[in-house]
């Protein structure tokens, strides 16, 4: 089976955090925030406007992208947890260069 986000929505995967610091100290699970952190698995194409002109998406799949941290609804498919979320919810992508 597969997923398909409707119009400008977005689907992101997060990513694990670090469990230790730079300096050495392990983060107990219990100390750790999710991650604010993702790579988007799927988008759709795009929003449409009232005229019917459509507006592509600016993001893509495999993007590594922040968001805020209340940002999209989480959902489980297939045994894995991602958020559903809308193009304006994601703050920037990450290049990795």
């Amino acid at each position: 089976m597969k997923i398909r986000p409707l119009q400008d929505r977005v689907l992101v995967e997060r990513l694990e955090e670090q469990t230790t610091t730079k300096g050495g100290i392990i983060i107990p699970d219990t100390a750790k925030e999710k991650p604010a952190e993702g790579r988007i698995v799927a988008a759709g194409q795009g929003k449409t406007k009232e005229d019917g002109s459509l507006i592509p998406m600016e993001l893509k799949v495999g993007d590594r992208v922040l968001f805020s941290k209340y940002a999209g609804s989480e959902v489980k498919f297939d045994g894995n947890d991602f958020l559903i979320m809308g193009q304006d919810d994601i703050l920037c992508v990450v290049d990795e260069a």
